[in-house]
């Protein structure tokens, strides 16, 4: 699991598409090579990819499964959402995630990370939030979004 259970969710955005493989929450999405028109609410157009070069979206709510639907369901209890289908971005609030690269300390800028997609660093040309604290024993560590 790449998010704990404390966080607090100020703004989310229910407008994207996720399409690439299967991805656990907590990592970093941006804008994806293709964008929606207008108010894109259901353009499947509209897809977030997880990037080190596109403008960060936000930080992934959800788990993305690539599953057989006509064998098994999606577990609504640890929040899937098929592959292809729209997930939940928040914008501002705070998270605590282990995708994360280098060692923060709090206070510090989060960035989205130049070398490995989906991650939140120490360093960087995006920014995207706050280191609130420093990593634990298990490299997770709480993480303020705020996008504009």
């Amino acid at each position: 699991m790449a998010l704990k259970s404390d966080r607090n969710e100020v703004q989310t955005d229910i407008s994207f598409f996720y399409n690439a493989a299967a991805t656990t929450r907590g990592c970093l999405v941006a804008h994806g090579a293709t964008a929606g028109t207008g108010a894109s609410m259901d353009d499947g157009a509209n897809l977030c990819v997880k990037s080190t070069s596109a403008a960060p979206l936000g930080i992934l709510l959800n788990d993305v499964v690539d599953k057989d639907l006509t064998r098994t369901h999606l577990n609504q209890h640890k929040d899937e959402v098929q592959k292809g289908g729209k997930v939940t971005i928040l914008r501002k609030g705070y998270v605590v995630t282990n995708n994360v690269t280098g060692s923060p300390s709090a206070g510090d800028t989060a960035y989205q990370c130049e070398t490995t997609a989906g991650n939140v660093a120490t360093s960087g040309t995006n920014v995207v939030g706050a280191f609130l604290t420093a990593k634990d024993g298990d490299d997770y560590c709480k993480v303020e979004v705020n996008l504009p």
